[in-house]
């Protein structure tokens, strides 16, 4: 099983470990994640403006990229997720935007949304499957109490991301179930972590991210997981609370005994 793959900025930096405990788990697995060649950042944020072009040429480089290799585009960082996701719909369904990326890019064949984009959780339910990953488990992660984190960007806008439902998600949890431990269910795994604003508002960053760590304390939770770095540092960093909040890669990891 083949795929293309996005890592992004963070995940060679600060989110190393998202990165590195993907990879093993997915080799473990069968899954063959192929680096795109000479990616970019993938902008960060998805621009609002209708006018504006520039900041999604480097997400439809890495889909042409895609494209051209036959294969289907693999994420694992939320924010890059959900900017290359909507890029892509963006070039799908906006024939104006999809005109002047094309003819900036000068593409001998262009792109007009061609390229499945899925994010790694979309992998492991949809093409792997949870039934094979909970056989595959060499190290059941029993007795854990594990409170999935979906925050924002993996779900919303529901209609273009079609990740899960937004409002009451169930990948993450079934996630733990395959892996052998108990997810724990509380009311703001959907809610936002303080997100970017942390960048300029720290004391609104670390009350909604306290809020939230509260919350999977007083639900029994005994550790944290998410698919985002920016959710992790504001969780681990501003959540003041001593649950451990790690990414969902290195529970898979273990479980899978690569770790």
């Amino acid at each position: 099983m083949k795929f293309s793959y996005y890592p992004g900025c963070t995940l060679k930096t600060k989110g190393k470990d998202l990165d590195r405990y993907g990879r093993l788990a997915a080799e473990a697995l069968g899954v063959e994640l192929c680096e795109l060649p000479d990616w970019q950042c993938c902008g960060a944020v998805y621009p609002m403006a209708k006018d504006e072009i520039a900041t999604k040429l480097s997400a439809v480089r890495a889909l042409v990229s895609t494209r051209d290799e036959g294969q289907e585009l693999v994420t694992l960082c939320s924010a890059c997720h959900n900017v290359i996701k909507q890029v892509n719909n963006d070039m799908k369904t906006d024939a104006d935007i999809a005109l002047r990326v094309n003819n900036y890019l000068d593409l001998e064949t262009p792109y007009n949304g061609e390229t499945t984009v899925l994010h790694y959780l979309e992998v492991l339910r949809d093409r792997v499957g949870f039934d094979k990953i909970k056989a595959a488990v060499k190290n059941p992660l029993t007795g854990r109490r594990i409170a999935a984190y979906y925050g924002c960007l993996l779900l919303r806008p529901g209609k273009v991301m079609q990740f899960d439902d937004p409002e009451n998600p169930t990948i993450l949890e079934d996630f733990i179930r395959a892996i052998g431990a108990e997810p724990v269910a509380w009311g703001m795994r959907n809610e936002c972590c303080g997100g970017y604003v942390a960048a300029e508002d720290k004391a609104q960053a670390k009350k909604r991210s306290s809020i939230l760590m509260e919350d999977a304390a007083n639900n029994g939770a005994d550790t944290v997981i998410t698919a985002c770095p920016l959710c992790l540092y504001n969780l681990a960093k501003n959540g003041n609370s001593e649950i451990p909040v790690v990414y969902f890669t290195e529970l898979l990891a273990e479980a899978l005994g690569v770790k």
